[in-house]
């Protein structure tokens, strides 16, 4: 097959693959902007003897050794869009896998169909990271205005290389291509639909009783590793931190998406047994059909919530010392105050929260809506049999909220933990203070997470009418 002809297969379909196409296309633009800003950030040149950038407003860019924090932020934002552009590539699925069914029924060989599919993802990355690249090239040269002291809000006087330029609009999109044929490995496609080879059977294990307590161990280990060495006068292993750092950090966010799926199932058997209304039942046999969906649509949520429960652990640190130091500095003299730099940039990472909950929510609301149009024809046989739309509307609500409680909440619990084992107690003239638990911040970002969640689910039931219609027993 001519690569033309690919280009052409995989460009054709209808309007739910436009629009497929185009939220995926603008979820990667989201993405290669954050990796842009923090290419960016990174980017900045490092002036001799240690020197600060004097040429920046902000404090964040004119300290070499706050950079580094300032690009992982950016870079975490990236994680839920890229969940998100996960989410919007299965919308629409079931056309799409019909009009793959079409093509090996034309004389398509299943290699040449997984190329298709593989290349419909990567040219819509390749779109989006193509408008993030031209979006940021003018935002550059748009926002290079200094201010009357000739200093820069935006680090617009450094661009990073070209290589690294292109290996985020170019690395992006070939990372999702790859990325959907190896989802592909496991589906064969034939002239008669799509059919899995390999399915999960067997029920989730609690694997995330292992891998949690592993990475909280790693991280909590990071700190007295260093100083073993150090106060031994050796240089640490080469890759002995960066292993560390990655470790308890992946180790805890794979835990956290795990037990979302092993939430899921206990929460349907439980239901199962013990309620007694329709709504619930109707959930726990789907829950427990697919207890998988629940890591699959609260990834990029629960990644969220843990960064923002290790954001609440150091905030707690940082107003402990301050408000020690301001007591200690009252002591001695009863105008100065402490400087509230690291107190008020939580505000910034407190942010970068906010909007990787608002964009994971984004993608719970393409998921649910995906999965409610994927079964329509099962809720309408439903409907057809008698089960009010209510009810529907109810077990939908139980499928979304019943995992999503204890996997928000475990979530907190380890982001707190692994923020805990990073900054510890504070020292004060006569001993050292424990931050108290940031019981509010805790609730706020857990509160906002299932009231995303609660939100997604009442707009998704706009949908459930919609999908519900007695014609939908008829369509192909």
């Amino acid at each position: 097959m001519r690569p033309a002809v690919l280009v052409r297969f995989a460009l054709a379909g209808t309007r739910a693959d436009t629009v497929r196409v185009t939220l995926t296309a603008f979820s990667a633009a989201l993405a290669a902007l954050a990796g842009l800003a923090a290419l960016t950030v990174l980017a900045i040149p490092q002036p001799p003897g240690g020197a600060e950038s004097s040429q920046y407003a902000n404090a964040l860019l004119r300290e070499p050794g706050l950079r580094g924090g300032t690009a992982f932020t950016l870079l975490l934002l990236a994680v839920p869009v890229l969940a998100l552009a996960g989410q919007c590539a299965r919308l629409g699925a079931p056309a799409r896998d019909r009009r793959l069914a079409a093509l090996r029924l034309a004389g398509a060989t299943p290699g040449q169909v997984t190329r298709i599919a593989a290349l419909e993802t990567g040219a819509a990355g390749l779109l989006g990271t193509s408008v993030a690249l031209a979006a940021y090239l003018a935002a550059r040269e748009l926002l290079h205005r200094p201010d009357e002291r000739g200093l820069l809000a935006l680090p617009t006087d450094v661009l990073p290389a070209p290589l690294a330029l292109a290996a985020v609009v170019l690395g992006l999109p070939a990372v999702a291509a790859a990325g959907t044929a190896l989802l592909l490995r496991r589906v064969t496609t034939t002239p008669f639909g799509v059919v899995r080879r390999a399915r999960r059977d067997r029920p989730p294990r609690p694997w995330f009783a292992v891998l949690i307590p592993a990475g909280v161990g790693a991280l909590a280990s990071f700190f007295p590793v260093l100083n073993w060495y150090d106060n031994r006068h050796v240089e640490p292993p080469l890759l002995l931190p960066p292993a560390l750092l990655v470790v308890g950090g992946l180790a805890p966010t794979i835990g956290v998406v795990v037990a979302a799926g092993w939430f899921s199932y206990t929460a349907g058997r439980w239901l199962h047994r013990l309620a007694r209304g329709p709504a619930a039942l109707l959930a726990a046999r789907r829950l427990m059909a697919d207890p998988w969906a629940g890591s699959r649509t609260f990834a990029a949520l629960l990644a969220a919530v843990l960064v923002g429960g290790g954001a609440a652990a150091f905030r707690a640190n940082f107003q402990t010392r301050y408000d020690v130091l301001r007591a200690e500095s009252r002591l001695v003299d009863r105008v100065s105050e402490p400087n509230r730099f690291y107190l008020d940039t939580m505000n910034l990472v407190d942010l970068a929260v906010a909007v990787a909950v608002t964009i994971a929510a984004g993608g719970l609301l393409v998921a649910l809506v995906e999965g409610i149009v994927a079964r329509r024809r099962a809720y309408a046989a439903l409907v057809a049999t008698g089960v009010p739309r209510p009810v529907l509307g109810r077990s939908v609500a139980w499928q979304a909220l019943a995992p999503a409680v204890p996997a928000v909440l475990l979530a907190l619990a380890v982001g707190l933990l692994l923020g805990r084992s990073l900054t510890g107690e504070v020292h004060a003239g006569g001993g050292d203070v424990m931050p108290a638990v940031p019981i509010e911040q805790l609730a706020l970002v857990g509160g906002g997470a299932l009231l995303a969640v609660a939100l997604t689910v009442a707009v998704g039931l706009f949908f459930l009418r919609a999908s519900t219609a007695l014609e939908e027993l008829r369509a192909t």
